[in-house]
């Protein structure tokens, strides 16, 4: 069966722990051609974005889950949020919690939001982040 909004409201365990590190924190602003000294050295603050590293782990989870049914072959990454509420910085461990926040299906297809919950291992709450994505089932799977 598809996902569908009696899904609304499921979450998943926490990642296991994802230790934020200059290094990464420094690949990832080169990936972005962003050069901004902040991204450097043993203090290192991360780019807003670079949430999204540590909330991948946490899509894994969705991904997995086999009473969704969704495949990453007939997705679609619609819109992406980011709620900071202090940078990720080197020395950081991490761990994210996926939930869904919101289904709307028609047919063979569902705009699916997601939120993930980036937080210290401490529990101190560092960041969320929210998705919209589109899938689409094949005609004889929509629900």
């Amino acid at each position: 069966m598809p996902i569908t909004d009696a899904h609304v409201g499921r979450t998943y365990p926490a990642t296991a722990p994802y230790p934020v590190t200059a290094g990464k924190i420094a690949e990832f602003a080169d990936a972005l051609g962003d050069d901004n000294p902040a991204y450097r050295g043993p203090d290192a603050v991360a780019p807003p974005t670079f949430a999204i590293v540590v909330a991948f782990d946490a899509w894994e989870a969705l991904f997995a889950d086999p009473e969704l049914d969704i495949s990453l072959s007939r997705l679609i990454h619609g819109d992406q949020r980011f709620d900071i509420v202090r940078p990720l910085r080197a020395g950081d461990e991490v761990v994210s919690v996926l939930g869904i926040d919101k289904v709307r299906a028609r047919g063979n297809s569902a705009f699916i939001t997601v939120s993930v919950r980036i937080e210290t291992t401490a529990g101190e709450p560092v960041a969320t982040s929210t998705s919209t994505l589109l899938h689409t089932w094949p005609k004889e799977e929509s629900a």
